[in-house]
């Protein structure tokens, strides 16, 4: 848990809870925050599985478990070319893509071009390419606004993609099955803040959709686990306009690590279908393995 990633705090919340409720389920724990030791102190533990609590990059996008790989050690969650692909936007969306899913029309832009003029008609959203938690995410709403001001640090290519109105749909796979949708209510965009913030956003499950659009993001949320090859849980995000029925549910992206916080959709999903967190986290550890 932990590690370098702008979603650390997340992580080591997540890494927490996990120890908690797997130590209630009766496995010894080891708590490690990954740094660049990270082989050193697994080589030292002999861990005999690795549950991966890591968000963003390095713990997200396959460079982790290519490490777990190399050491042989089981871990938890997709593997390594899941991890990586789900984490490149723009790639995950090809896949998206190919499998027949709906996406949003997007493109990949240098920042300089992004900060300087309208690189797609508004309303749009700009987002790193790879990092998850809705971190570093503008949204341009009319001609009239002005380009997005980046943050110094912002990423030299990023992903611009037209905006989807609507509500904000997520759905859990655990294995091979779709758990149930999830519709998440806030008062503005569903950033950082709203996602891990006590009272930041209402999580209404099952939703309140037509039994079609249930039925799809169930179907969407699957084959999107499986056209990126993920393995154990993942979770799927979509934007639905209500006005245009089915035409109208977009599929955003999909999570290979979603959070384990006490705010976090996918324990909520899970234990409302009978699943409590530590039998969820107990799941995970005896799903492990390597060659994933």
């Amino acid at each position: 848990m932990g590690g370098a990633s702008a979603e650390r705090d997340v992580s080591l919340s997540s890494g927490k809870e996990c120890a908690a409720a797997l130590r209630a389920e009766g496995y010894e724990v080891t708590e490690v925050d990954a740094g660049p030791d990270l082989a050193l102190r697994l080589a030292e533990i002999r861990p005999d599985v690795a549950f991966n609590a890591l968000h963003g990059r390095w713990g997200e996008d396959g460079c982790v478990q290519g490490l777990l790989e190399w050491l042989r050690i089981p871990y938890t969650h997709s593997g390594v070319l899941a991890s990586a692909l789900a984490m490149d936007k723009a790639r995950a969306k090809e896949a998206y893509r190919a499998a027949g899913l709906p996406v949003a029309e997007s493109r990949l832009a240098p920042a300089r071009a992004v900060s300087a003029r309208h690189v797609m008609a508004p309303p749009y959203v700009v987002k790193p390419n790879a990092e998850g938690s809705s971190v570093g995410i503008h949204i341009v709403r009319a001609a009239a606004d002005p380009p997005p001001a980046l943050a110094e640090d912002a990423p030299e290519t990023l992903l611009v993609e037209a905006f989807v109105p609507g509500r904000e749909l997520t759905t859990t796979v655990i294995g091979d099955r779709a758990l149930g949708v999830t519709d998440i209510l806030t008062e503005g965009w569903y950033d950082y803040d709203a996602k891990y913030s006590q009272g930041g956003s209402v999580h209404v499950f099952p939703a309140d959709i037509p039994t079609e659009i249930e039925i799809h993001c169930l179907d969407y949320a699957l084959r999107a686990h499986e056209a990126l090859g993920c393995r154990g849980v993942s979770r799927t995000d979509f934007r639905w306009d209500e006005s245009r029925g089915l035409e109208g549910l977009v599929l955003l992206e999909t999570n290979t690590q979603p959070g384990m916080t006490p705010t976090s959709l996918v324990p909520e999903q899970a234990a409302a279908l009978g699943m409590p967190f530590g039998a969820l986290c107990a799941w995970m550890v005896e799903d492990a393995s390597c060659d994933r």
